[in-house]
C-alpha cells in the first residue's frame, strides 16, 4: 500500500469518526428550538409533529374568538397546522406585583410561520424597530407590555416580553452557534439529561413558574408539598400510550421521603374525591389519570408517574 493511499484512508477514517461523533452528540442534544432560549428559571417544550401524526383522526378544528381568527387571517399562519415546535423560557420577575407581572417569557417557534403577510403585519403594528446582528426586532405593544419579535430563519421566529431586549438579543446570539449540539442555557446543561428519551413534551425548572399561586401549587383545593422553587423535570412521551412523568429534586433524601408520603396521600384522597363524579369524558379521563398514578422516592428525588388518557391532547 502506497503512502498516499494510507494517508487517504486515514483522512477518510478521521472524517467518519468525526461524523459518527457529531451524530452521537446530536442524538443527545436538546432540540435546537430549546437550545436557542436564553438563560431562564424554567423551560417548556412541545413537539406538535408526533401529536399530529398519532392523533390526527381525533383532532378537531378549534373554536376561535372572532378577534383571534382575524389575526390568523391577517398573518396567513394557522398555529394548529403550521407551528411544529414551541420552546418557552420563563423568567421570574423581581416584583410579582409590578407592571411586568410575576413571570416574563421568551419563545422560539419553528414551522411554516414566516412570510410576506407576517412581515406586513409586524411592520404595521410595530411601535419601534431595532437592528441587531443584521436582524430586525419589532416591538409590538401587548396588554401593557412590549413583545419583541424577530424572524431568525426561514422557519423560525423568536419573541420575548422581557422588560429589556437582552433576552431576544441572547436568542439571536445563540442562533449563530446553534449548529453546535452542546450549546444551550445553564438549565438545559444541568437537567436535559434527566428528560426521558422520545419525550414529545417536557419542562424543566422551578414549579412556581408559572403554576404557583401565592407560592403554592393547589390541586382539588389541597396544597402540594412542594417548595415553589423546587426543581422539576416533567415529561410526556408515547410508548403505545401517553406516559406522564414528574420528578422533583428535593433538598435532601429526608425531605424527599416526607414529600413522597404526602404526595401519595394526596393521590389517594383525590381518588376518593373523584369516585362519586358522574361518567363523562372529562371525569373518566381524570379517574384514569389518578388510578394509574404512582409515587416513588429515590434518594433526594421524588417521582410521580401516570398514564394520560388518550384524549389528553385532543381535549386541549
Amino acid at each position: 500500500m502506497s503512502r498516499r493511499t494510507r494517508r487517504t484512508l486515514l483522512i477518510v477514517a478521521a472524517v467518519l469518526v468525526l461524523l459518527a461523533l457529531a451524530i452521537f452528540l446530536r442524538s443527545k442534544a436538546p432540540p435546537e428550538a430549546a437550545r436557542l432560549l436564553p438563560e431562564s428559571d424554567g423551560i417548556l417544550y412541545i413537539d406538535f409533529r408526533p401529536i399530529r401524526t398519532l392523533f390526527h383522526k381525533e383532532l378537531k378544528p378549534p373554536e376561535r374568538a372572532p378577534e383571534y381568527q382575524q389575526f390568523i387571517d391577517a398573518i396567513g399562519i394557522d398555529p394548529e397546522r403550521d407551528v411544529d415546535q414551541v420552546a418557552i423560557a420563563l423568567h421570574r420577575m423581581p416584583d410579582p406585583s409590578g407592571p411586568n407581572g410575576p413571570v416574563a417569557y421568551s419563545m422560539v417557534l419553528v414551522g411554516k410561520i414566516t412570510g410576506q403577510r407576517m412581515n406586513a403585519w409586524l411592520d404595521a403594528h410595530a411601535t419601534s424597530r431595532e437592528t441587531y446582528d443584521a436582524q430586525t426586532i419589532y416591538s409590538i405593544p401587548s396588554e401593557g407590555r412590549t413583545v419583541r419579535v424577530a424572524q431568525i430563519g426561514y422557519d423560525t421566529m423568536a419573541a420575548s416580553n422581557f422588560p429589556t431586549p437582552e433576552k431576544i438579543h441572547a436568542i439571536l446570539d445563540r442562533h449563530r452557534t446553534a449548529a453546535w449540539p452542546l450549546s444551550g442555557s445553564t438549565l438545559l446543561e444541568q437537567h436535559y439529561h434527566d428528560v426521558p428519551l422520545l419525550s414529545i413534551a417536557w419542562g424543566v425548572g422551578q414549579i412556581g413558574l408559572p403554576f404557583g399561586e401565592d407560592g403554592a401549587i393547589h390541586i382539588f383545593g389541597l396544597a402540594l408539598p412542594l417548595e415553589p422553587d423546587s426543581t422539576i423535570i416533567a415529561s410526556v412521551r408515547w410508548t403505545g400510550s401517553l406516559h406522564l412523568r414528574v420528578e422533583e429534586i428535593a433538598p435532601s433524601p429526608s425531605t424527599a421521603v416526607s414529600q413522597a408520603a404526602a404526595l401519595a396521600t394526596i393521590v389517594t384522597m383525590a381518588r376518593g374525591f373523584t369516585e362519586p363524579l358522574g361518567a363523562n369524558s372529562a371525569n373518566n379521563s381524570l379517574k384514569e389519570l389518578l388510578e394509574t398514578a404512582e409515587v416513588t422516592q429515590h434518594g433526594e428525588r421524588v417521582v410521580v408517574t401516570a398514564t394520560l388518557p388518550g384524549n389528553f391532547f385532543t381535549g386541549l
